[in-house]
């Protein structure tokens, strides 16, 4: 008898390596601005490397642990309500059939760790393990579902998606604009 909890750690696991190579890399961004800005100095009167590097790297891994832990929870979400609304599967054969794909995300979080000093390549890997995660999804759900069904699930949830980082990425340009407008260097230049 195969027990269905026995992987039902592994996204625990996986958003913790993504955590700790994203935590990595913004460390050594870290670091770096600081010697720049001459903060690194102060720094090290009262930690030395190491204890600074790792006070940093918890910082920074428990920020991305939240924030992949939230965007798991608004996946899971998006992923539940279209299911809901295309699937007729009262049973729930196809929500086990489609937590295999966790495994996807897992070998994903242990790529993530050759990109491990490049925000490009951590994100590739990070957008590319989502993709093939939606591409297996979807495939694996669509024994269960009609063509048009599966077509709307996947509508659903790219408009969803579209919308809620549009959202975002509108909230943070306003933001910054906002910021930028307000620096006193700025209003010198439009007097």
């Amino acid at each position: 008898m195969k027990n269905p909890y026995l992987f039902g750690y592994i996204p625990f696991v996986t958003i913790s390596l993504f955590s700790l190579t994203f935590g990595v890399y913004t460390v050594s961004v870290s670091v770096e601005l600081f010697k720049e800005i001459g903060l690194y100095a102060g720094m090290r009167e009262f930690l030395t490397d190491i204890q600074l590097r790792i006070f940093l790297l918890v910082i920074y891994a428990l920020l991305f642990f939240m924030v992949f832990s939230a965007l798991k929870l608004i996946a899971e979400t998006i992923h539940e309500t279209a299911m809901l609304f295309f699937s007729k599967d009262v049973e729930g054969k196809s929500y086990s059939q489609a937590r295999g794909g966790n495994v996807i995300y897992f070998f994903g979080a242990f790529a993530s760790a050759v990109g491990i000093y490049s925000i490009k390549i951590l994100v590739t890997i990070f957008l590319l393990t989502t993709f093939i995660y939606f591409v297996y999804v979807v495939y694996k759900l669509s024994r269960f579902m009609t063509t048009e069904s599966t077509i709307g699930l996947i509508v659903f949830e790219i408009m969803v998606w579209s919308v809620l980082i549009s959202i975002i990425v509108y909230i943070l340009l306003k933001l910054y604009n906002g910021v930028v407008a307000s620096l006193p260097f700025m209003e010198n230049k439009t007097d």
